[in-house]
Formats: C-alpha cells, structure tokens, sequence
C-alpha cells in the first residue's frame, strides 16, 4: 500500500517553488525547481503529478498572488482621488514587485498554443476589470476600465520592450491627468 499524500506538504512545496518562479523565471527543468524547494525531482512529480501540472499549480498560485497584490493596489480607497490609486498601481505594477509577475506571465502571453494555461490571455485581461470599475465608479465613469486597461496594458508592453521608464512613465502621467476629476469616496 502506498503513502498517503500529505497536502501540507504538497502546499508548502508550491509556496518555495512560487517563490523560486516569481524570482527567477519558469526553468525548462525540474531540478533548478527542486533544489529551491530541497527537494528531489522525484519527490515534485510525486505531489503533482507531471512537470506540466507540476507547473500549472505554480502559475495559478503566481496569479492568485498577482490578483490579491494588483488588487489591492487597484482598490479604491476612502477619501482618496482614483488617479492617485491609479499613479501609485502604476508604480507597483512596472516597479520591481511587480515585473515579478510581469516576466512569469509574458512567457503565457507569447504562447501561441496556451498549453500550460489555456484561456490565460482572457482571463489575465477580464479580471482586472471589477477592481478598475469600481475606481473609476468614484470619479463617476466606471465605463472607463476597458479605456484604463488597455492604456496600462500598452504601456506596460512598452516598457518591457523598450525599458524607457522616463518616456513611459511620463505617457502614463498624461493619461491620468486627462481622465477626469470626480467625488472621492468618503
């Protein structure tokens, strides 16, 4: 009869290997991945099963991290004006913390047959909207969010492509003071 598998250690091996992906990139290999959670190829494909789920429990434990730290930057705040929110996102998601996720979840985006996460593109797309129309509800034009996506998308295309922060940042600044001033939440 063989072990049962024990789930804690299963999610203590996803937190080391999240952590080694969201610092260093997804490898071709198991053991680059191995050795970050001291552990053994072996032992990874035992508690996931194939490196390809192996990877896709990793990239969806990345995402919900992503969404919980985006989210939070994106949430509207009391008695602040949402552009404000909007500069200090913008500095999370291009600064550091946040190129994080960007490098992981480019390698998705460049993936033209999605295997390790089919559907990504859409849903790395749709699930920024809630959070950017209830922003934009408190300068009363919650119908911007597709606008503000597609504008920060852009952008942030931009600068992983060119690495101009200067003339990024400067183009983001604009947007931002041509949308328009509303009630703060109080």
């Amino acid at each position: 009869m063989g072990r049962r598998r024990q789930p804690e250690i299963r999610q203590r091996l996803l937190e080391a290997l999240t952590d080694h992906v969201l610092d260093h990139g997804v490898p071709d290999r198991l053991q680059p991945l191995a050795d970050a959670a001291g552990t053994s190829p072996r032992m990874l494909l035992y508690h996931f099963g194939t490196q390809q789920e192996l990877l896709r429990a990793v990239l969806r434990q990345a995402r919900l991290r992503q969404r919980e730290d985006w989210g939070n930057l994106l949430r509207a705040r009391a008695g602040e004006d949402y552009r404000t929110t909007l500069a200090r996102a913008w500095t999370g998601i291009t600064g550091s913390s946040g190129q994080r996720y960007l490098a992981v979840f480019d390698r998705l985006r460049e993936d033209p047959a999605q295997q390790l996460w089919p559907g990504f593109r859409r849903e790395a797309t749709t699930d920024w909207f809630a959070p950017l129309e209830e922003g934009l509800a408190a300068l009363g034009r919650p119908e911007l969010a597709t606008l503000v996506l597609a504008v920060i998308r852009g952008l942030v295309m931009d600068l992983t492509t060119t690495g101009d922060r200067s003339r990024v940042d400067a183009a983001f600044e604009d947007f931002l003071g041509s949308l328009p001033t509303g009630p703060t939440r109080g």
